[in-house]
């Protein structure tokens, strides 16, 4: 699990490096990256509630950059703070949930009971993904284990939605995302259990 954890970090830095010494050299800031972020996180939403879901696909994944770039960028210009992280932490939960909410919107014109089910089942897991890791946090335990966490739910949303002409691609998308949100809910809250029980 920490292998995985360093590779997530590894590869993210591969794609922010060259981004964060362009933005090092401009006024922006990090509060400014998050917030576009999630506003073009609604923008996605709005797409995917009317149906246009190859460029909600599109947004998300733009939208996805933004949440690697702020952190990155406040760390390497020491301008991380902890109400940044708790604004970053928000603002993404909110961005998750909206572009969420416009599938719900979109499954629910298609009267698709089967399409609101899996959107929800994959709403409430990434939420208690990150809910079990705020609540270690707070009690003084880290918590970034699991297999499936944003980074992942991003990438596979984007590419359900991209491919959503081609048959069940986006259902399929859905039911990964709550599957494997779920297992890893699991795998954190167990890890919590171990780590209060040796302490």
């Amino acid at each position: 699990m920490a292998t995985l954890q360093k590779n997530r970090k590894a590869l993210a830095r591969y794609f922010t490096d060259p981004a964060v010494w362009l933005l090092k050299k401009t006024p922006i800031t990090p509060d400014a990256l998050t917030w576009t972020g999630a506003v073009i996180a609604v923008g996605a939403a709005v797409l995917a509630a009317t149906g246009h879901l190859f460029a909600a696909g599109w947004v998300v994944a733009f939208s996805g950059l933004f949440d690697l770039l702020d952190g990155a960028l406040a760390r390497e210009t020491n301008r991380a703070s902890r109400f940044g992280a708790v604004l970053d932490s928000t603002l993404d939960r909110a961005g998750e949930a909206a572009v969420m909410a416009g599938l719900l919107v979109f499954y629910a014109r298609q009267a698709s009971a089967g399409g609101v089910i899996l959107v929800s089942l994959a709403l409430i897991g990434s939420y208690l993904v990150s809910y079990i890791r705020a609540r270690a946090e707070g009690m003084g335990l880290k918590c970034e284990v699991g297999v499936f966490t944003r980074p992942e739910r991003v990438v596979i949303l984007s590419l359900g939605l991209l491919l959503a002409g081609f048959g069940r691609v986006l259902p399929i998308a859905l039911g990964l995302i709550a599957g494997m949100s779920w297992v890893t809910a699991g795998q954190r809250l167990y890890h919590v259990y171990r780590e209060t029980k040796t302490k």
